[in-house]
């Protein structure tokens, strides 16, 4: 079992612009303030258990019902482009409630661990070794954490301004993802 620098950047950049948590703040402000308290220890933690489990069974689970990476990959495809255009448009196709599980559901699934990023972890996983991805992981939940941790001092730091030039810019990251998905599994 190697190490590779250059694919655990890699695959942490990638899931950094997926999970998007940066641009997800606004949403856990507003999912804060409408439950009260989020639980951050208890998101991430699932959120984490969520990508690990998905990134050894999800191609099992898929086979369970009929679907081959490829297909869920172009389907992926199609949620991640769903999800950048709803951050580079400003759209709202997430609904914001507050369940008394609102550290679980919605936040950790499927905010953090969303489908997008499911898609994503079966990707990666046809370029990139098992225990890179899994440290990627690792890196963006310790950082999901501190995120969530901090959410008031960072909407202060960067402003409703800031925010949203963060989602945009992370938005457009998406996009490209989303093609290369699209490309690289339709052989276009």
């Amino acid at each position: 079992m190697q190490f590779d620098f250059s694919q655990i950047l890699s695959t942490t950049m990638v899931l950094f612009a997926i999970i998007d948590i940066l641009g997800s703040i606004p949403i856990i402000i507003e999912l804060r303030k409408k439950a009260g308290h989020i639980q951050s220890e208890k998101a991430a933690i699932v959120a984490t258990a969520l990508m690990i489990i998905f990134l050894f069974a999800g191609k099992t689970l898929l086979g369970v019902i009929g679907v081959d990476v490829e297909s869920f990959a172009i389907a992926g495809s199609f949620v991640i482009f769903a999800l950048a255009m709803e951050m580079v448009l400003g759209l709202t196709l997430f609904k914001e409630e507050s369940p008394d599980t609102v550290s679980i559901v919605p936040l950790a699934f499927p905010l953090i661990a969303g489908a997008g990023t499911m898609t994503t972890l079966l990707s990666l996983k046809t370029e990139y070794a098992t225990q890179n991805i899994i440290v990627g992981i690792i890196l963006n939940m310790l950082f999901v954490y501190f995120v969530l941790k901090n959410t008031n001092r960072l909407e202060k730091l960067f402003g409703k301004t800031g925010l949203n030039i963060l989602r945009k810019a992370f938005g457009i990251i998406l996009l490209a993802i989303a093609i290369k998905l699209f490309r690289t599994n339709t052989g276009l």
